[in-house]
């Protein structure tokens, strides 16, 4: 068919594309008038492709179409019009000139809100269903017959920009092509509008987007979002103007704990907090607000508000001042009309549109080398002085929003001036658990309190995940490409090398781990395996699978692999740091967030950790870490609906019981290492001395404190005396004593209660009449520490036999000669 596009904006532009692709003779393009000497992308496009393109101001004068106007239109001869975007009024001698007239899109389920911001009324009502219809075009009333409606689910927090680009522009597209197809098979219908249930609303605008206060929470809600980002729900307060942006009702786990903000009118006053401005309906429920519009035009995060601009300007280096003027340059390309781009030009009274917006984003993007930038930094920093400010703040990684305070408790020991924080670790920020409830944390070597740390309740577990749920759904974990993302865990590895003697450190004082091996394994396997996964970010891929038999075959089914969503980890005490990283590690790989419980007696390096994240540039909310009871918190994260997955190493009994409240709860993953006990088979033709070598290290390896220990030795007879003998001379030339001496072999045990159950599984051990040939005693000095010990004459039906016993117990049977050979 012949068709004339009437129309504008990047939507009209990818019609008239896709028509083209269809066959069909675009015969002229009609859009608006070239504005502050920039082209409408829906004329750019056609006289790209030598289509005429009209650029009329109006089209008709006091009522009457303007004969010149119509002349033109009228010589290209179209078969149709099509409007996919059309601000202009378009006079009825138009509408009905071509053959199979005129069709136009509406953003809404007609008759449902007839009229210019359609979007923005089916927020405003709250409709659960919107979605756009292309009608029959009539005399300007949005009331002709229906030809095509497609509606979709409207989110809680859906704007009128997400609304647009998850649903209205795509399909709308799609929706505009299929009418135009319909029409030329000569199937489209004419289904005249219902008169029940329309609705007409006028035009938003500034002065009518007031906020109304005495309604609830969600309708708030509504009004701000339905007027976000054109023209802005706004109110008064503090002696000014301010427009809200940004809003959302999911408030869970949020805390109301901030500085109060008086708004005239208001059910109470709003309180500016580190997530936002918190306002209340009637209701007395809560809204949260992220970004806030000054009087001035400033736009700014809603937390700031009380902060100011008292921030002062960086200082750019050399090469920062080169990427400037490279990003001057692009300014310049955007803003035809500006003969030069000063510190003070504001991007957008420079003429610049929303889809400005975007180019400066990607134009950015590859200026620094794949920068993630939102469009909402663009509308935070219109100036361009402002821009390069915040530009330089987030290639530094050292945005003002991700400054943390950080409290520590500082002790000398090592050589070193330990800082450690203690707090709780919530969405990038350490904070003090609910009630600022806490626990002593206790240095094993020697039995004193190394320092109070945050004691994480409940509803700190619902903060948690609600702040990793935002990271992973909103933030710009979810929207960096993978080898992003992969730059960022290498970087987190460095960082960890390049605190490596301190976490190793903390790992002794914490936990009781020998210095030298916690510098070799609890820490370095740590930085190995954040390096490790680091590489697998780009690499991880799907398939295409055959899954029809018949040939030839060309049936295929694609699989791609996503992240689940927020990861609870529930971590052991005996290699807290790497037990954190294997699970860690791979979880963010895969594009997930954390909420990390570690053991309650040993969290000085995962919270150290925690500060780590911030210093490589991790972003906020993705990792998270709640040091508490297995009972409490771990229970929460095993129960909680938002939780996706969870890894847990630890008891078999406590496995079990976490897999049932998963599967109870959401049904969510769940993967499990559990307790067991490791056989070692030595017979009597093996080299002895390295067998018992490898039995010693295979038992007292990490003071026994290891899943992998062999928790029983079976030695063939006949040198079963000559291999416990050797054993007893070899331990007893391990020196037990602090952990931090280096020529020390032997710490203490992780912690007390440990201990007492080490030294009631050897008394066992006796009373069942195994032998005990060393140790099975607490070792008489300060501290956690116990003997290394050897039980032989160990019978199958012993407990000691059965049950491990996580400790530095050695548990020999012997078997008869012979019985290990082929015959």
């Amino acid at each position: 068919m012949k068709i004339a596009v009437i129309g504008q904006s990047l939507f009209g532009q990818e019609v008239y594309c896709q028509l083209r692709k269809e066959g069909h003779e675009v015969v002229g393009v009609f859009t608006i008038p070239d504005k502050d000497g920039k082209a409408d992308p829906l004329g750019l496009e056609a006289e790209k492709d030598g289509v005429p393109v009209f650029k009329f101001p109006r089209w008709r004068a006091r009522g009457q179409a303007l004969p010149e106007v119509v002349a033109k239109y009228q010589a290209l001869g179209a078969e149709l019009n099509v409007l996919p975007f059309c601000s202009q009024f378009i006079p009825m001698e138009v509408i009905n000139a071509p053959r199979h007239g005129s069709i136009i899109y509406h953003p809404s389920l007609l008759p449902r809100h007839r009229g210019a911001s359609a979007i923005n009324w089916t927020l405003i009502h709250g409709d659960k269903k919107g979605g756009f219809t292309i009608f029959w075009a009539d005399d300007g009333l949005d009331t002709g017959d229906l030809l095509l409606q497609k509606e979709c689910e409207v989110l809680p927090d859906d704007t009128v920009s997400t609304l647009y680009n998850r649903f209205l522009f795509p399909e709308g597209i799609k929706g505009m092509v299929q009418a135009v197809r319909l029409i030329a098979e000569g199937t489209a219908p004419r289904c005249p509008q219902s008169e029940e249930g329309a609705t007409y609303e006028g035009i938003q605008k500034k002065e009518t987007a007031k906020i109304n206060w005495d309604q609830p929470a969600e309708a708030i809600h509504n009004w701000i979002r339905g007027n976000d980002k054109v023209p802005g729900a706004w109110t008064e307060a503090c002696g000014q103007k301010l427009t809200f942006f940004n809003s959302t009702l999911n408030t869970s786990g949020l805390s109301t704990q901030g500085e109060a903000l008086p708004i005239p009118g208001a059910h109470r006053p709003g309180v500016v907090t580190k997530a936002g401005l918190i306002l209340f309906g009637n209701d007395d429920r809560m809204l949260l607000v992220k970004n806030i519009q000054l009087e001035d035009g400033k736009m700014m995060p809603a937390s700031q508000f009380f902060k100011g601009s008292a921030s002062s300007d960086l200082e750019l280096t050399e090469a920062e001042l080169a990427t400037a003027e490279a990003v001057r340059s692009s300014w310049m390309r955007i803003l035809p009309n500006v003969p030069e781009v000063e510190d003070s030009t504001d991007f957008f009274k420079s003429g610049a549109a929303s889809v400005d917006v975007v180019r400066l984003v990607e134009e950015v993007k590859e200026l620094c080398d794949g920068l993630e930038l939102e469009n909402e930094d663009v509308y935070m920093a219109t100036t361009f002085r402002g821009f390069i400010q915040l530009l330089v703040r987030k290639l530094r990684g050292e945005d003002d929003e991700s400054e943390c305070v950080i409290n520590y408790v500082e002790k000398a020991v090592n050589k070193l001036t330990l800082q450690m924080p203690y707090q709780l670790f919530i969405g990038g920020e350490f904070v003090d658990a609910e009630g600022s409830k806490t626990y002593n944390t206790i240095n094993p070597t020697d039995g004193s309190v190394i320092c109070q740390v945050s004691l994480a309740q409940v509803s700190d577990v619902d903060k948690a995940v609600a702040a990793a749920k935002e990271a992973f759904e909103n933030g710009l974990w979810g929207k960096i490409n993978a080898r992003d993302r992969g730059r960022l865990l290498y970087r987190l590895a460095d960082v960890m090398e390049q605190h490596q003697e301190e976490l190793a450190t903390i790992e002794a004082l914490d936990a009781g781990a020998v210095y030298t091996l916690a510098l070799k394994t609890h820490v370095g396997m740590s930085i190995q395996t954040f390096r490790y996964f680091a590489g697998w970010c780009d690499k991880i891929q799907g398939a295409t699978i055959p899954i029809n038999q018949a040939r030839p075959n060309r049936n295929l089914t694609l699989t791609k692999k996503e992240p689940v969503g927020v990861c609870g980890i529930v971590i052991p005490w005996n290699y807290p740091l790497m037990m954190l990283s294997w699970k860690t590690a791979a979880c963010l790989a895969a594009g997930n967030t954390v909420v990390i419980k570690p053991a309650q007696v040993t969290p000085l390096t995962a919270l150290k950790f925690a500060e780590l994240t911030l210093k490589a540039g991790i972003p906020k909310g993705v990792v998270n870490i709640l040091p508490g009871s297995g009972s409490l918190v771990g229970q929460r994260l095993s129960d909680h609906p938002d939780v996706r997955k969870i890894g847990f190493t630890g008891s078999t009994e406590v496995g079990k019981h976490i897999m049932k409240s998963c599967a109870l709860s959401n049904v969510k993953k769940v993967s499990l290492e559990l307790g067991g006990k490791s056989p070692l088979i030595i017979f009597a033709d093996c080299d002895l001395n390295k067998a018992v070598q490898m039995g010693m290290s295979s038992v007292f390896f990490n003071k026994g404190e290891n899943c992998i220990a062999a928790g029983r030795l079976f030695v063939e007879e006949s040198i079963h005396n000559q291999f416990v003998q050797k054993v007893v001379e070899e331990v007893e030339k391990m020196k037990i004593g602090n952990p931090l001496e280096r020529d020390t072999n032997h710490g203490p045990q992780n912690h007390e209660a440990h201990l007492r159950k080490l030294v009631e599984y050897c008394q066992r051990g006796v009373k069942e009449g195994a032998t005990l040939v060393c140790g099975g005693n607490q070792v008489p000095r300060p501290g956690f520490f116990f003997q290394p010990t050897v039980f032989t004459d160990v019978e199958d039906h012993m407990y000691i036999a059965k049950e491990e016993s996580f400790g530095p117990i050695m548990i020999i049977s012997r078997f008869a000669d012979g019985r290990g050979s082929p015959e």
